[in-house]
């Protein structure tokens, strides 16, 4: 995977994004985040100040609140969710709050929409938790190679 990335790193131009969204619609064609939920068993997401202002209205308690509950800083001084898997995750694997879930659950794996080149180191870790990203990794190595 790193021998991957470096190759990746030295032909960052726009065409890796444009291969990356056509892997990451193609993928996901195939893929249902329902039958997986890694991510959310997984990865706690960073939360930003408006994720926090859409969440605490959407279940109905505090920001103040809210950040004393659900959230932690990590290494990075980011705001994240401070368990896994997330509190919102339910027995179905669906998200208790969808509508007003975190921009970094949004995103998530963060390899279309022009996002791919910018997060590369990124993908190498998620490419082990999440079975769309591996995918769309080892398409991309079998295209460029």
């Amino acid at each position: 995977m790193r021998k991957f990335v470096n190759s990746l790193n030295a032909r960052k131009n726009k065409n890796l994004d444009h291969l990356a969204d056509d892997l990451h619609h193609s993928v996901f064609r195939k893929l249902d985040c329902l039958d997986c939920a890694n991510c959310c068993t997984s990865i706690p997401p960073i939360v930003t100040r408006s994720d926090v202002r859409r969440l605490s209205k959407a279940i109905g308690i505090s920001e103040r609140d809210f950040t004393r509950t659900y959230l932690v800083q990590d290494d990075d001084d980011d705001w994240v969710m401070n368990t896994t898997p997330c509190p919102f995750l339910l027995e179905d694997k669906k998200c208790s709050v969808y509508d007003a879930r975190p921009k970094a659950c949004r995103k998530y794996p963060h390899t279309d929409a022009g996002q791919f080149r910018n997060n590369l180191g990124l993908h190498a870790k998620n490419a082990h938790y999440c079975p769309a990203v591996f995918h769309i990794v080892q398409d991309m190595m079998k295209r460029i190679q």
